[in-house]
């Protein structure tokens, strides 16, 4: 079974489709995403139809359920809040009603357990920025596997001999590790200074999950966003992946 996880697309309908045309490639079997189909970019619908009807499992991210208002708007700051505004008036009742509808976890038998945030107290959508966060989550995961975004930042923690540990490395052996939990990174707004979008693949056969990035039309997609008068931060912060 391959796996091709990704998500934090964010309504960049030109990194969706340079990802999903980067998954031609890599014969998938089932596709999940780790939720936050919209928020910042200028193709929310276009970006829940083609996640909707690619993946088997989607989950919901806090850009999700704020639009649906199903989460407070208290802790976005005046950007994010901006675009979750402009996002529900571009969104029709159907986009609406199945965000609403998603679920903040998934277990996808037999290894993975898929979430936004973290898999423990997943509704609070709290990050993983340390080992002992990441503990809090291995030891809720009754799966071998883990697969998370929100920090729009590639990074694994694993459990290896009772011990915490974490690799940026692109490749990771699953086998090498009692636990793992992958942040597959950002479609559609990277955070690690580099603008390439990020997906991941999961190979059960060969217990490897690779992280990979893909360039796409930054530009085209500043110009979306500029054009549908969303904050234009929103736009030039692509350029930097930041």
């Amino acid at each position: 079974m391959r796996y091709g996880i990704f998500g934090d697309i964010h309504g960049n309908l030109h990194a969706l489709d340079a990802v999903l045309k980067a998954y031609e490639h890599e014969a998938i079997d089932v596709y999940l995403c780790t939720g936050d189909l919209v928020g910042y970019g200028a193709h929310p619908h276009e970006c829940i139809e083609k996640t909707r009807a690619l993946c088997s499992h989607i989950v919901a991210g806090n850009h999700d359920f704020a639009v649906c208002e199903k989460l407070t708007l208290e802790f976005f700051n005046s950007y994010a809040k901006s675009a979750v505004l402009w996002t529900r008036e571009a969104l029709t009742k159907d986009d609406l009603d199945f965000l609403q509808a998603l679920p903040i976890t998934a277990n996808v038998e037999p290894d993975v357990t898929l979430a936004h945030a973290t898999i423990y107290d997943a509704h609070a959508f709290d990050y993983i920025q340390t080992q002992y966060d990441a503990h809090l989550s291995l030891q809720e995961m009754q799966t071998r596997c883990g697969f998370v975004g929100h920090s729009h930042i590639p990074i694994s923690f694993y459990l290896r001999e009772g011990v915490v540990g974490w690799t940026m490395e692109s490749t990771i052996d699953v086998d090498a590790c009692e636990k793992v939990l992958i942040n597959v990174g950002s479609v559609g707004q990277p955070r690690d200074e580099n603008p390439k979008a990020a997906y991941a693949v999961f190979d059960t056969k060969e217990r490897k999950v690779w992280i990979k990035r893909v360039a796409y039309d930054v530009e085209g997609a500043i110009k979306a966003i500029e054009q549908n008068r969303l904050p234009r931060i929103l736009g030039e912060r692509l350029r930097l992946g930041k």
